[in-house]
């Protein structure tokens, strides 16, 4: 499966963003969905998942109550609102895809098997 990852861009704290994930090339409802981020000098980490159904999410502590994710099956594409943002959530974010379900609530990049390519989310104070 093929994904394709759009709508970062800049924005002073306290704003809002929302990215997109299109994916192709596989049956979408079969994957679970994942959001992760890299920052400059960090390791990629996760930010947040939706299973096939979208029934359950999870997500990071540091973005829980602030970001949320969604996926619409019709349109093979995953979003992540994301409010309130601050400094420290500046990064590459990147969707990612698996078949089936991830059952780690907190899941590694690694448990991940298909990226998209990542698009940059800057946030000024």
């Amino acid at each position: 499966v093929q994904l394709q990852a759009s709508g970062g861009g800049l924005m002073q704290a306290g704003g809002s963003l929302r990215l997109s994930c299109v994916a192709s090339g596989g049956t979408f409802n079969h994957y679970e969905m994942g959001w992760f981020r890299q920052a400059p000098g960090r390791e990629r980490e996760f930010v947040a998942s939706i299973t096939w159904t979208g029934d359950f999410t999870s997500y990071a502590s540091s973005v829980k109550g602030r970001f949320t994710v969604t996926r619409d099956n019709t349109k093979n594409t995953v979003y992540l609102q994301m409010n309130s943002l601050k400094p420290e959530d500046t990064a590459v974010y990147y969707c990612a895809a698996v078949l089936g379900t991830v059952a780690n609530t907190n899941p590694r990049p690694d448990e991940f098997d298909y990226w998209g390519q990542g698009t940059q989310v800057t946030v000024s104070s």
